[in-house]
């Protein structure tokens, strides 16, 4: 049988592949964006079975299918409630609530097997599904940041940060009240749990809110230099390739 991941974050799609390893089923393939998806169908035979993440960090993973016809069976996996989840039962389409289960794998696996003969096309209302998941299936962003001082705990509220940066491969936050915080995790992670309508990752270095940048500067090389309230110990620039979408996003 011939099986493919389709998930937001790695370390989630290792742990499923490791999961259905013990159900005697290798994992072939394993994709984690909707652009991935779409090249990879476009140019691979389709499997038989697909375990489908819906949020994939370019956007909802029905579009791949409204760009590629669809001949594989679909086990979604989903952390959203029971009330998305009831437009994959009227679709006659089996899902897993993460965190995923072990007995409940194999119980879709099984499932799977009795009801969907190797071959069968499966025919799927991608339409449907999305409008009864309108309202749903919005993304919950990060609203406050709980750092470790010592014995104390501090909670710092989402308004209240001016940056994030990287520097000696750590992370920290600093604040408009010019302090700075060393938080778990890389900018990359940090990226997907923020809004993207209020923050916004300018370089590798770098991630700013919009109401923290108090003046935009042409700098060299097509770049821009963005002045922020109190944070002065680098220059914050923007990357030349990110340049043109910057400015899309403070418009």
């Amino acid at each position: 049988m011939k099986t493919i991941i389709i998930e937001d974050e790695k370390p989630a799609a290792r742990l499923l592949q490791r999961k259905l390893e013990k159900l005697n089923i290798e994992v072939g393939v394993m994709l984690h964006s909707v652009e991935e998806a779409v090249n990879w169908f476009s140019q691979n035979e389709h499997p038989d079975l697909i375990f489908l993440d819906i949020q994939l960090s370019d956007g909802l993973s029905f579009e791949i299918f409204e760009k590629v016809e669809i001949k594989s069976a679909i086990i979604f996996t989903t952390a959203y409630d029971e009330f998305a989840l009831r437009a994959f039962k009227l679709n006659s389409i089996d899902y897993l609530l993460k965190p995923i289960d072990e007995e409940d794998l194999e119980m879709a696996v099984l499932k799977f097997r009795e009801r969907h003969p190797k071959n069968e096309k499966v025919e799927l209302d991608f339409e449907t599904i999305k409008k009864m998941l309108s309202g749903s299936v919005e993304k919950e962003y990060q609203k406050r940041f709980t750092i470790k001082i010592g014995q104390h705990l501090k909670v710092i509220a989402i308004d209240e940060i001016e940056c994030f940066y990287s520097e000696n491969k750590a992370t920290y936050l600093h604040t408009f009240e010019n302090r700075d915080y060393l938080i778990d995790g890389t900018l990359d992670q940090l990226e997907q749990k923020l809004d993207p309508t209020t923050f916004y990752r300018i370089s590798r270095k770098f991630i700013i809110p919009i109401s923290a940048i108090k003046e935009i500067v042409v700098y060299s090389n097509s770049r821009l230099k963005i002045v922020l309230p109190s944070y002065k110990e680098d220059e914050v620039i923007v990357s030349r390739e990110k340049v043109s979408d910057f400015k899309n996003w403070i418009q």
